[in-house]
C-alpha cells in the first residue's frame, strides 16, 4: 500500500570512519525501504567523540534507539565488525524479551576467531600490534605503508578492541535461550577472511533459518557496487512480507 511505512534498513559500518559506504544507498535498496546508517562515537560527524570500544558501551550507545516501538518491521545489516554490532544488538533484545529486528543480515564477518596471531589487543604494546598487522615484519617501519600503519593505528586499535570485546561477548550463552532471528549471511569467493563457509558459524546462532548469498568481491564489497543493496532491499520487503503473516498455533 502506498502510505505503508517502509522498513528501516539499519547499517553498521565495518568502523566508524566508514559509514559513508551507505550514502548512496537509497536508490539502490528500491522502493519500501529506508536504510538507515548508523553513525557510531568518532565517526564522520562526531568525530571529536571518543571512539567505542567495549561491548557495554556499544550497547549503551545503540540499544536505546531500538527499545522503542517501531512503526513497521526493521532489519539490521552489518558488514565486518559492523556485523557483530548487528548481532550484539539482536541479542541484547532478546534477552531483554523485546522485539528483534526481522531479519538480521550479516556480511564479510567470521564468528570463529579474529585474525590469526592478533595479540590480546588491550594488553598489546603498539610494536606487537604494528607486527602483526604490518605482516610479522613485512612491511618496513619506515614505508609508506608502515607509515600509514602508525599513523592510523589508534583508530585500528579501537576497532580491534571493541571486535575484541564484542567476540567475546558473543561467545557467552544468551540469558534468554537461543536466537529464533532469521539470519542472512552474505559472503563473497574473493574473500579469505570470510568465504561463504562462515555461514556456519552464524547458523549455530540462531534456531531461525539461515540464508547465505554470494556477490562479487572482496572484503569490503560493501563499497560502491549494486549487487549488495538490491540483495537487501528484496530482503527488507521479504521480511516485511513474512512479519505480516499470523504466528502458528500451538
Amino acid at each position: 500500500m502506498p502510505d505503508e511505512q517502509p522498513v528501516r534498513l539499519h547499517c553498521f559500518a565495518h568502523s566508524a570512519d566508514g559509514v559513508h559506504v551507505f550514502d548512496d544507498w537509497t536508490a539502490g535498496v528500491g522502493p519500501g525501504v529506508e536504510p538507515v546508517p548508523v553513525l557510531l562515537p568518532g565517526g564522520a560527524a562526531r568525530r571529536g567523540e571518543p571512539r567505542t570500544t567495549t561491548h557495554r558501551a556499544l550497547l549503551a550507545e545503540l540499544l536505546p534507539r531500538f527499545t522503542a516501538p517501531h512503526p513497521a518491521p526493521y532489519v539490521l545489516y552489518g558488514h565486518g565488525l559492523g556485523a557483530l554490532m548487528a548481532l550484539t544488538v539482536t541479542r541484547a533484545l532478546h534477552e531483554e524479551g523485546l522485539p528483534g529486528p526481522a531479519l538480521l543480515a550479516v556480511g564479510a564477518c567470521s564468528l570463529t576467531h579474529l585474525p590469526d596471531g592478533l595479540p590480546d589487543v588491550r594488553r598489546a604494546s603498539d610494536d606487537e600490534l604494528l607486527h602483526v598487522l604490518g605482516g610479522r615484519g613485512a612491511v618496513p617501519p619506515g614505508s609508506d605503508e608502515g607509515i600509514w600503519l602508525r599513523a592510523a593505528l589508534p583508530v585500528l586499535r579501537a576497532d580491534l578492541e571493541l571486535a575484541q570485546s564484542l567476540h567475546e561477548a558473543a561467545d557467552r550463552p544468551t540469558t534468554a535461550g537461543p536466537l529464533t532471528t532469521p539470519v542472512l549471511v552474505v559472503a563473497s569467493q574473493g574473500n579469505p577472511l570470510a568465504p561463504p563457509s562462515v555461514a556456519d558459524g552464524w547458523r549455530a546462532r540462531t534456531q531461525g533459518p539461515t540464508w547465505v548469498r554470494t556477490v562479487p568481491g572482496r572484503h569490503f564489497f560493501v563499497r560502491g557496487g549494486r549487487e549488495l543493496p538490491r540483495l537487501l532491499g528484496r530482503a527488507c520487503r521479504v521480511a516485511r512480507r513474512l512479519a505480516k503473516q499470523p504466528a502458528p498455533v500451538g
